[in-house]
C-alpha cells in the first residue's frame, strides 16, 4: 500500500476507535449520574483512564519506535474491545473500583491508538507545501468530529439498548476494525532505524519539553469545566435530558473537529504555524472563560450556548497548531518517542482537569471551574512562549 492508502487506513482505525471512546465516556457519565453518583465520584471513575494515559504515552512512544506503530495501534484496538466487554457484567458488579479498572484499560488503549496514528504521519507525509500540517489537521479534526458523534451515539445507545448491550454493540464494531488492521497495516510503519534505549523515553529537547508543558495546561483548561462540570450543570441545574446533553456536546465536539480540520485554511495567510502563532491564539482563549464566569448568573443558558461556540473555535485553533508543532519538531527517526512524551503531558493535563472539574464544581460551582480554566490557559501561553525560535527538525 502507498503512503496515502496507509494514511487512510490509520485514519479509519482512529475513527472507529474514537466513536467508541466518545460513546463510552458519555455512557459512563450519564449512567452513573442516573444511579446517584456525585460529581466528584463520577470524576474519579475517569481518573485511571487519564492516569494510565500518562504512563501509556511515555512507554508507548518507546515501544512504537522499537516494534512499529502497527503493533501499538493493534494492541490499543484489542484492549478497547476487552474494556468494553468488561462493562457488560451485571449492574451489581459495576462498582467504582471495577469501572475504574475498565477505564484504565480504555485509557491505555486510547493513547496507544492516538500516539500510533499521529506518529505515523511523520513517516507518511512531507513537511513541504504544508502537507504535514494539512494531514495532521485533518486527522485531528476528523477524530474530534467523530468523538462528538460518539457522545451522541452513547446517549442514544443508553436510551435504546441499555448500558450492557451498548457495550456489546461497540465491541463488535471495533472488532471488525481490528481484523482489517491486523491484515493491512504496514509492519514497518514508524520503526526507528536506530533502536532507542529505554532511557530515551524522556525528551532531552528543550522545544519538546516546553511544548509538552504548554499542552499539559491547555488540555487541563478544557477539561477543568467541560468533562464533568458542564454536562452535570446542563442536566442538574438547567434540567436538560440525556438526549439533549448528549446531542449538544456531540454538536460542540463535531464543530470543534471541523474547525481543527480547517485550521490550515483559516491560518493560510501565516504559512506554517510557529510558537508565536500558538502564543497569540492562547490570549483570546484565556479571556473567554473569564467572561463566561462573569456573565453566567445573568442568563446561564444563553451564555453557555454562545460561549461554548466561541470556545470551540478558539480551542480548536490552539489545539491544531500545537498538534502540528509537536510532530514538526519531533525527531524523524522514531518520532513516536517525542510524540509519546508530548501526549503524556496531554494526558496529565486531562487527568488534572478531570479531577478539578468534579471537585471544583462540587464545592464552588461552574463559575469557579471557568476561572480555573482561564488560569490554566494563561500558564499554557507562558510556556509556549519559551519554545526556542528555530526551524523545526524534519
Amino acid at each position: 500500500m502507498n503512503p496515502q492508502q496507509q494514511y487512510t487506513l490509520v485514519t479509519a482505525n482512529y475513527w472507529a476507535f474514537t466513536l467508541t471512546d466518545g460513546a463510552l465516556r458519555m455512557l459512563v457519565l450519564l449512567y452513573f449520574y442516573q444511579l446517584g453518583y456525585s460529581p466528584l465520584q463520577i470524576a474519579m471513575l475517569f481518573v485511571f483512564y487519564e492516569f494510565f494515559g500518562v504512563v501509556t504515552n511515555l512507554l508507548g512512544g518507546y515501544l512504537g519506535a522499537r516494534l512499529g506503530l502497527n503493533v501499538t495501534m493493534n494492541i490499543g484496538l484489542s484492549l478497547q474491545v476487552f474494556a468494553l466487554v468488561m462493562l457488560t457484567v451485571s449492574p451489581e458488579w459495576l462498582t467504582v473500583v471495577y469501572v475504574m479498572v475498565a477505564q484504565a484499560l480504555s485509557g491505555i488503549a486510547k493513547d496507544l491508538n492516538k500516539m500510533s496514528a499521529k506518529s505515523s504521519i511523520k513517516s507518511l507525509a512531507s513537511d513541504a507545501n504544508g502537507q504535514l500540517f494539512k494531514w495532521i489537521a485533518l486527522l485531528t479534526g476528523s477524530k474530534n468530529a467523530l468523538k462528538g458523534i460518539g457522545f451522541f451515539m452513547g446517549a442514544v445507545l443508553l436510551e435504546w439498548l441499555g448500558f450492557a448491550d451498548a457495550m456489546w454493540f461497540m465491541a463488535a464494531m471495533l472488532g471488525i476494525a481490528l481484523l482489517v488492521s491486523l491484515f493491512a497495516l504496514d509492519g514497518q510503519l514508524g520503526k526507528a532505524k536506530n533502536k532507542p534505549k529505554f532511557s530515551e523515553v524522556f525528551s532531552k529537547s528543550p522545544a519538546i519539553n516546553w511544548l509538552s508543558g504548554a499542552r499539559f495546561f491547555l488540555f487541563g483548561a478544557r477539561d477543568a469545566w467541560f468533562v464533568v462540570a458542564l454536562p452535570l450543570y446542563l442536566q442538574g441545574v438547567l434540567g436538560w435530558t440525556h438526549w439533549e446533553v448528549g446531542a449538544f456536546l456531540a454538536l460542540w465536539v463535531i464543530g470543534y473537529g471541523f474547525v481543527q480540520a480547517l485550521t490550515p485554511s483559516l491560518l493560510r495567510s501565516q504559512g506554517s504555524p510557529t510558537k508565536n502563532t500558538a502564543y497569540q491564539l492562547a490570549l483570546p482563549l484565556m479571556l473567554l472563560p473569564l467572561g463566561m464566569a462573569w456573565l453566567l448568573d445573568w442568563q446561564p443558558q444563553t451564555v453557555l450556548l454562545i460561549g461554548l461556540g466561541l470556545f470551540a473555535l478558539l480551542f480548536a485553533l490552539n489545539s491544531s497548531v500545537h498538534s502540528y508543532l509537536i510532530v514538526s519538531y519531533a525527531d524523524a527517526d522514531g518520532a513516536s518517542r517525542d510524540v509519546g512524551f508530548y501526549y503524556m503531558a496531554n494526558a496529565g493535563g486531562r487527568l488534572l482537569g478531570t479531577v478539578l472539574s468534579g471537585y471544583v464544581y462540587q464545592v464552588a460551582g461552574l463559575e469557579a471551574c471557568l476561572q480555573v480554566s482561564a488560569l490554566m490557559v494563561l500558564l499554557a501561553a507562558i510556556l509556549v512562549a519559551r519554545v526556542p525560535s528555530k526551524n523545526p527538525v524534519n
